[in-house]
Parts: C-alpha cells; structure tokens; sequence
C-alpha cells in the first residue's frame, strides 16, 4: 500500500515546510525583505529595495519548499522533481536516467528503493549548467544504495548555481522508499543507474516527481 513518508522534523516559515540545508540561505533573504518593508514607509529608497528583496524572498520560500509525500508503488521510484534529460545504456549493462531539475522544482531528493546507504561520497568538480554535456565533471555526491535489486547508484549533481548538495544520511542508514536522503541547492541533476534487466519505464522528456513517479517497468 502507498504510505505517506515522514522524516525528522523541519523548518517552516508562514506555513511552508522548508528543506532541511535550507536556512543559510532562505534566513537572511527573509531579514532583507521584512526590514526593507518596515523602513518602506519612511523611506523612498527602502520602498524602492522592498520589491526586488521581497520578490527574492518568496522565490526562495518557493525553491525551498518541501512538501509532503504520499509515496507510490512500485520497485524503482524517482529520487528526483524535474524532467527525463536523457536514458543512456551504461558499459556494464545497467542503464542511466538522468533528470534535469530546473530552479522551479521540489529540490530535496528521495531514496529509489528501500535498502542500507552503502556510502557517500562527494567528489569536488565544476559548475558547468545541468543540461550540458560537460555537466559530467560537476561537483557531485555518489549513492549507493544495497537493496532487494543489489547495489543501486544514484548520483546528485551540481549545477552552474547549485555550490551546495547536502547530504542527510551517512553510510550505513537504513532508508525506507521515499525518504528524503538529501538536497541541492538550485539548479541542477540527478542520475539513477538501473541495474541489467531492469526496463525503463520513463521516456526522455517526461515530467517526474520525487516519491511517486515509477522509474522502471515489471
């Protein structure tokens, strides 16, 4: 049965549940707009910064959102909010999704399959745009997940204005399907690799959601 995912408590402001990894860059955004409107009416160029720094705020509130989950059926799911960028067969027979996540999206990410974290690994690197090619060389942080389909890889990657991803979990946590492993911050791209045998069911360009969208086909 489908089960709503919950995880360790977080933050919210004016009723938005935020992304843990959030504050260092939501809370001073936040101050900027609430002091520029309270100094708006006695000064002409505080009303003037109101607009911008008040429109940057709730832009943040937006990016940083993390809402609730009812998480769906299925062996694979996605562990990422964005758009099929592409599918490529890897040399050792698995296969890798990856998913282009624009500012827009939902940006904390989801386990694919219940297992054990079986590391974590960050690996320093670039900050080319998530859509290009050269994006393979970007700042990135490598999953690896030991599950009832054998070790799956999942890998966060930075994007021109993604500087941070920010792991929730070390190796060795236990993960339910659909809980919340991590965030980046801005722009960027998530890649699965789906073991030999196992059938895509996504096609390139199709929208996904983190939790709900199933990755692969029985």
């Amino acid at each position: 049965m489908p089960h709503s995912q919950t995880s360790a408590p977080r933050d919210s402001l004016f009723g938005v549940r935020l992304a843990r990894g959030a504050s260092p860059w939501l809370l001073p955004t936040v101050a900027t707009a609430a002091l520029s409107l309270a100094r708006a009416r006695k000064s002409g160029r505080w009303a003037a910064a109101a607009v911008p720094a008040t429109a940057l705020a709730a832009g943040m509130l937006w990016f940083f959102r993390d809402p609730e989950r009812e998480i769906a059926e299925g062996r694979v799911i996605s562990p990422a909010d964005g758009v099929v960028q592409s599918i490529m067969p890897w040399k050792d027979g698995r296969t890798r999704v990856a998913i282009f996540m624009s500012p827009l999206n939902v940006h904390v990410n989801r386990a694919p399959l219940a297992g054990t974290v079986t590391s974590v690994e960050h690996i320093p690197g670039g900050f080319v745009p998530a859509f290009n090619k050269e994006s393979e060389n970007n700042e990135r942080v490598v999953w690896h997940f030991d599950t009832e389909l054998g070790d799956i890889e999942m890998v966060q990657i930075a994007g021109a204005v993604a500087r941070r991803i920010v792991p929730y979990l070390p190796a060795g946590t236990k993960v339910e399907q659909g809980e919340r492993i991590g965030l980046i911050r801005f722009g960027s791209r998530v890649d699965i690799y789906l073991p030999e045998g196992v059938e895509v069911a996504v096609e390139v360009g199709q929208t996904t959601t983190a939790g709900v969208t199933r990755i692969d086909r029985d």
